[in-house]
């Protein structure tokens, strides 16, 4: 294999590696949009598309980590006299 060869390999499996990643934020984007469209619908149903974000990273999150947070929130409420 001339080194001539070789760099047509390496071009073609370069060129393949970038086209994927073209593909893959192409389809980012469409979800993103979809996304984005989910929650107009939620709006247009009168839902706090704010809170449903919020909702939707809590759903990630270990039950653990929650109880942990909301105990620290609620130390910090209290003794700023909100609790």
């Amino acid at each position: 294999m001339s080194p001539s060869d070789a760099h047509a390999i390496t071009a073609d499996e370069l060129r393949q590696i970038i086209e994927r990643y073209e593909t893959l934020e192409a389809e980012k984007r469409e979800i993103a949009e979809q996304m984005k469209e989910v929650m107009a619908e939620a709006k247009g149903r009168g839902y706090d598309t704010r809170v449903l974000r919020k909702v939707i990273a809590l759903r990630r999150r270990k039950p653990d980590e929650i109880a942990e947070e909301e105990a620290v929130l609620e130390v910090y409420k209290q003794a700023l006299g909100m609790g």
